[in-house]
């Protein structure tokens, strides 16, 4: 066995450019699918320095099996499945690789925005049918229409500069904005509700805005909203969501993230033609695989020798 210090990694591969940089530390893989167990088992038998997360979450018992862990990096920018205030409690940093997948997760969100107005899978659908419905389908325009956006990290001033360039108007919601540019209207939630189109979420799930999509915040907007997440799942109330696509208070949306991932089949969304959905892959490029790893062990490094 190796006498160097280890670093766990919740997932099957990490980039080779990340790899590379951790050369003086041994690397353990959780696998594919890491279970939580297991997880625990990889900690107790190679007491990792550090943890790279990739998939699945990482818990106060976790940390305790592991002494020497100094700091938890999120191959990501989303650390709500890290129990932050638990490795605060032991010491242990926690690091995430923000905007390493900006431009990925933005362009994500964009194409399930242009899947949703311009009915992109149904008419494909229907094409491969023998189905030619030109003198009787009529898709939305978005240009001078509304767009809201919850959340103006990396990944929302992205999407913003995007929505921009398609000649929409950009309300934003986001109390920890900085350097917010002059096409976006910061405003309140109680306005982007009222005066929104479209809707698109990219914050952090926190226990504050959990559910922030439920039945009282969707029947303030506008009827016929076409809703897009490609942040987290429990910002949203999915039954709540189901019910106002039906009643068609929401006309469209399109999903990269879920309550519980891998969802649960059957689940309430499946075969339902007003929604558009992908397993939260938005930050899943080639160029995002390489740019989270190099951020996440980056990190790694940078809180070792502190």
């Amino acid at each position: 066995m190796s006498n160097k210090p280890v670093i766990l990694v919740t997932a099957a591969d990490l980039a080779p450019q990340a790899i590379a940089l951790l050369n003086e530390y041994e690397i353990v893989y959780a696998g594919k699918t890491p279970q939580h167990d297991e997880v625990v088992a990889l900690a107790k038998q190679h007491n990792p320095t550090g943890i790279i997360v990739r998939y699945g979450s990482v818990t106060p018992e976790i940390m305790d099996a592991a002494p020497a862990l100094k700091v938890i990096s999120k191959h990501g920018s989303g650390t709500d499945t890290i129990d932050k205030s638990a490795a605060n409690e032991r010491g242990i940093a926690v690091t995430a690789a923000i905007g390493a997948n900006a431009a990925a997760v933005a362009e994500q969100a964009l194409a399930l925005l242009l899947a949703c107005a311009k009915s992109t899978v149904e008419l494909n659908e229907r094409m491969h049918e023998g189905f030619w419905d030109k003198a009787t389908h009529k898709s939305l325009e978005l240009r001078g229409r509304t767009i809201g956006l919850i959340g103006l990290g990396a990944i929302g001033q992205r999407f913003a500069r995007m929505a921009d360039a398609l000649e929409m108007r950009v309300l934003g919601f986001d109390p920890y904005a900085k350097n917010v540019p002059d096409y976006v209207e910061l405003t309140e939630l109680d306005t982007l509700w009222k005066e929104c189109d479209v809707i698109s979420l990219h914050c952090p799930l926190t226990p504050e805005n959990k559910n922030i999509i439920n039945e009282d915040s969707l029947a303030k907007c506008k009827k016929g909203l076409i809703l897009v997440n490609t942040a987290r799942g429990g910002l949203i109330d999915e039954q709540a969501l189901l019910t106002a696509i039906n009643s068609g208070q929401v006309a469209m949306a399109g999903l990269d993230s879920f309550a519980i991932e891998p969802f649960k089949v059957p689940h309430i969304f499946q075969h339902h033609k007003n929604l558009i959905l992908s397993p939260h892959i938005g930050g899943v490029t080639g160029d995002a695989y390489i740019n989270m790893g190099v951020a996440a062990a980056k990190n790694v490094l940078a809180t070792v020798s502190a």
